[in-house]
């Protein structure tokens, strides 16, 4: 495994860091616990020394999976990524989306992230997860509801109370990182980036790399879709975010696996997986210090971890390019 610092802080995580989204179930159809906890120690066992969750991931399953999972590992050897700002169960800021909790009851999500609800949502997590203190605490998305300086001016005293070690961002614009950046340090934004999803690359990842902030892909894999084992008239289970996801249309499905047929051969001659492949090449991006992946079952995570051992030739970085550029 491949281990890197986020930014100018003493924070590292492994360069592949477990994605807990899907371990919640909530828009991925559903969850098996046992298999969301032995996925998570499978990548532990890999290397993966950092995992990053969300309350909203089942509205709290995720974080109380990883508090299962990570348990017997000494707190100090992993760390702890999490968020605040989406609220499922407080209906103040601004109307996010109508969704189904995992049993099926239909729950509205606001973005909030007022002073008094980022240190609520930052007590519930510390619970959930079973530990005392997070060690990068991230907006989730933007809130419009509240001022920047207040929120973050929370984020800053729960730093100083030992309960957060750091501060970071999600889904933020450089305006947004500017401003956030006032009032509290921001290590990283954690910002959806995959070979067909490259919009980042016009301004955040050229601001983060001047201002010597981190990078963290989520989707990196864009929600599978990069596997190449999703084919045209695939059926997601109920509940899936991923059957009305534009991704995921055939014709974009065709069009995708045309160019994963095309980068085939470097995955063949590796001894390697197309997802490893396409997860390599994602670290070795300028700008991108960490790839989030997620796993539902100890093979999966598994073998996710290993994409970091992956190397890559510069002929054979420009060559995935060029097929890139000439297919998507």
């Amino acid at each position: 495994m491949e281990y890197r610092k986020l930014s100018d802080s003493d924070l590292q995580l492994s360069a592949i860091t477990f994605g807990a989204w899907a371990a919640g179930g909530w828009m991925w159809g559903k969850t098996d616990r046992k298999e969301a906890v032995d996925a998570i120690r499978a990548a532990w066992d890999e290397g993966v020394t950092s995992i990053d969750t969300a309350p909203i991931y089942g509205q709290g399953t995720s974080e109380e999976i990883v508090g299962e999972a990570i348990k017997d590992i000494p707190r100090d050897k992993i760390q702890i990524l999490t968020k605040f700002g989406l609220r499922w169960d407080l209906p103040k800021g601004t109307f996010y989306m109508n969704t189904k909790d995992n049993s099926g009851k239909p729950i509205d999500v606001y973005k909030y992230a007022g002073k008094e609800s980022v240190i609520e949502e930052c007590e519930n997590s510390l619970k959930r997860l079973g530990t005392d203190y997070i060690d990068l605490y991230q907006i989730h998305w933007p809130d419009v509801s509240t001022p920047v300086e207040e929120t973050f001016e929370a984020v800053e005293k729960l730093i100083q109370q030992g309960k957060v070690r750091y501060a970071g961002v999600c889904n933020y614009d450089v305006s947004l990182m500017e401003a956030a950046g006032k009032s509290v340090k921001i290590l990283s934004n954690q910002v959806p980036f995959s070979m067909v999803n490259r919009g980042i690359e016009k301004e955040i990842v050229p601001w983060c790399i001047q201002n010597n902030k981190s990078v963290l892909a989520y989707s990196p894999l864009e929600r599978g879709l990069l596997t190449g084992k999703i084919k045209p008239g695939y059926k997601f289970m109920d509940g899936d975010h991923r059957q009305s996801h534009k991704s995921f249309s055939d014709e974009n499905i065709v069009r995708t696996n045309e160019f994963l047929k095309s980068i085939q051969p470097i995955a063949d001659q590796k001894g390697v997986s197309l997802a490893q492949l396409v997860l390599r090449w994602t670290l070795d991006r300028k700008g991108i210090t960490i790839a989030l992946a997620g796993a539902r079952n100890a093979e999966q995570a598994r073998q996710n971890a290993k994409a970091a051992d992956v190397q890559l030739s510069n002929d054979e970085i420009e060559f995935i390019n060029r097929q890139l550029e000439a297919h998507l």
